[in-house]
């Protein structure tokens, strides 16, 4: 029996993507469409002994092929022809959602409707007559809870058990696109016909509505605007999303996050390493081997991996608070202070996924309404603290600031917030000059989140950082191994005279002025501009292999004994937000040449993000000079 083909489509925010999360699980690919950086979700799964493939179609108000998601969904609908569409519906805005359904209708694509959120609807006092509604449009209506293991299991019966092929648009339905057809020949302007279709379109819609939807015990004031009356009330909005975020940073650094981390790093710097040492040692393998093993790859990689714990568990954080819905009121809260940078509130969810990573950062930006936005969004989303960077602010943090960790990297990624909207407003008056965008966004109801679907997406999140450790990382922590311990005249046992401390000579001359001119920082400044884990790894490698004469103190410890002995207070926090601010790593700075198309943006983002890190660590540190921290 053929596979059968199924595509979720639908406005976003309706619970199509925790719909495919549900029906898939892990059994999924993440990749992208063909000619753009819009994510591509594909899964596969077998129900009665029949095989199904789920795509999971980007979330889009209507198919006019007016953006790149737009496009994508009209083009696989009509070139590709699944065998069922399922238009997902939020039931509580089903007058909103059936724009998207009598476009597709009209496109004369089959569709089965999904009722999603039936329970919300519910609790707000609505109740919507599906059959009705299925007889009305002729097309098949399910109602589904998203979460739900029942509602998913409803759904991969309708879908063995649906022949979409038995299915055609009702006469209403037939006259309605009668109707658009005669407006769209007739004579004038096309932006006029258009609001005419709109309005059949509209017109039809609140007839369903009347017939398959009673309202009348709807509640005046809903949970969410309740809510909404006090976590976005314009004076203390903005003080209820700094201490969220601030909670979020002390369950990551002081409650969670940090203990896992410090078991991790015992584990892997201590016992891990201590028994392939002893392993290795019995074995009487050649010393190099012994070296490039112990303090090349586990000191290198294993330095890199002990965040792992506080990597997850920020991400599980930001995931819980996107599943409530109160990511999306963060932009609205934003919009007057982005405003003033020249942007919209729209443009910080860009700068939120770069919390995350850079890379799908700058393709969000795609997603901006304007090529002003979208150009000023990707050449400030690198000064955001992604995951990668997150490590280098945790370890300089403990080790200089060990009773206040967690607020100083706080103060970090509010460092790049204020950075990342100062050089909006310095590009908006500079470089790109044009009209203010308008700002219109779509804020879902509050719910409680699905756990199935946070730690999905902490997975997604978190695990581009363990295939970093692997690869990247891996491969950096053999190079790092072997400039650090070669010269022109072969193997050194004397790191200073070694290729890496040469290398980071020369450039550690440019932060004299800083107070980290040591060759390590400078060594580490430059593997930082390939991965910012690197930066740790670097680190690892350079302070983890003897620095410290003291067998007492385990390797964790000795690295950061060493660090203490190289850096101040002062000159480590000047280092911090020189790491924060400079260059993109080199993926990043690859997407921002494949976004923009022009070599020029690569290289700008590259050299103005340099200047500005220099700039402000030399301020921090002279300032600092000057009040005394020294």
């Amino acid at each position: 029996m053929s596979t059968l083909s199924v595509a979720l489509t639908g406005n976003p925010n309706t619970g199509k993507s925790t719909i495919f999360n549900e029906l898939t699980g892990i059994r999924q690919k993440i990749g992208n469409w063909p000619g753009v950086t819009v994510d591509k979700r594909m899964g596969y799964i077998k129900h009665d002994d029949r095989a199904i493939s789920i795509v999971d179609l980007p979330g889009t108000y209507s198919v006019n092929a007016r953006s790149p998601e737009e496009k994508i969904v009209i083009d696989y609908l009509l070139n590709e022809h699944p065998d069922i569409v399922v238009d997902v519906i939020d039931a509580s805005n089903i007058e909103r959602n059936l724009f998207l359904t009598l476009q597709l209708l009209e496109h004369h694509i089959p569709v089965l409707l999904d009722l999603n959120m039936i329970d919300e609807a519910t609790k707000r006092g609505m109740k919507i007559s599906s059959k009705k509604l299925s007889d009305l449009i002729g097309m098949p209506v399910v109602e589904t809870i998203g979460r739900s293991a029942k509602s998913t299991k409803k759904l991969l019966s309708v879908f063995t058990s649906t022949v979409m092929a038995n299915y055609k648009n009702s006469d209403l339905i037939e006259s309605h696109i009668e109707a658009v057809a005669a407006v769209r020949a007739g004579e004038g302007k096309d932006d006029d016909k258009e609001e005419k279709v709109i309005a059949l379109r509209y017109a039809l819609i609140d007839k369903l509505i009347s017939e398959t939807v009673d309202t009348s015990n709807m509640a005046s004031t809903s949970t969410t605007e309740k809510i909404d009356h006090f976590l976005a009330n314009g004076f203390i909005a903005l003080p209820i999303l700094l201490l969220l975020l601030y909670a979020v940073f002390e369950v990551t650094f002081t409650w969670i996050g940090q203990p896992l981390a410090d078991a991790l790093d015992f584990i892997i710097n201590t016992w891990f390493s201590g028994v392939v040492d002893d392993a290795l040692t019995t074995l009487g393998v050649a010393d190099w081997l012994h070296s490039l093993v112990v303090d090349g790859v586990i000191a290198g990689v294993g330095s890199v991996l002990t965040f792992v714990p506080l990597i997850f568990t920020l991400f599980f954080c930001l995931s819980v608070l996107d599943g409530t819905g109160y990511m999306a009121r963060v932009a609205f809260v934003m919009d007057p202070i982005m405003r003033r940078a020249g942007l919209t509130g729209k443009g910080i969810m860009p700068l939120i996924m770069g919390f995350g990573c850079g890379v799908p950062a700058i393709m969000g930006a795609r997603a901006l309404d304007s090529e002003k936005d979208r150009m000023v969004s990707i050449l400030v989303t690198p000064f955001l603290t992604c995951g990668a960077k997150l490590p280098v602010m945790a370890l300089f943090a403990a080790v200089f600031f060990p009773d206040n960790a967690s607020n100083v990297v706080f103060c970090m990624y509010i460092v790049g917030i204020v950075m990342a909207i100062i050089m909006a407003k310095v590009l908006n008056v500079t470089t790109f000059r044009d009209k203010q965008s308008t700002f219109l966004l779509e804020l879902p109801p509050y719910r409680i989140p699905d756990i199935k679907t946070v730690l999905l997406e902490t997975w997604d999140k978190g695990k581009g950082y363990l295939i970093k450790a692997g690869t990247i990382i891996f491969a950096m922590s053999v190079l790092i191994w072997f400039l650090s311990n070669y010269n022109f005249s072969g193997p050194t046992d004397e790191m200073t005279e070694s290729f890496l401390a040469v290398l980071g000579a020369g450039v550690s001359h440019l932060f004299a002025w800083q107070g980290f001119a040591s060759w390590q920082a400078g060594a580490a400044a430059i593997t930082g501009v390939v991965a910012k884990e690197a930066v740790i790894s670097t680190m690892g490698i350079l302070y983890n292999v003897g620095d410290v004469a003291d067998d007492t103190v385990d390797a964790a410890n000795q690295m950061m004994t060493a660090l203490g002995g190289s850096f101040t207070a002062l000159s480590a926090l000047a280092f911090m937000v020189f790491t924060q601010l400079y260059s993109p790593c080199v993926t990043a700075l690859g997407t921002i040449k494949k976004e923009t198309g022009k070599w020029k943006w690569m290289f700008f983002a590259f050299a103005y993000t340099c200047v500005v890190a220099w700039i402000v660590s030399l301020l921090v540190y002279q300032i600092g000079r000057l009040l005394g921290f020294n």
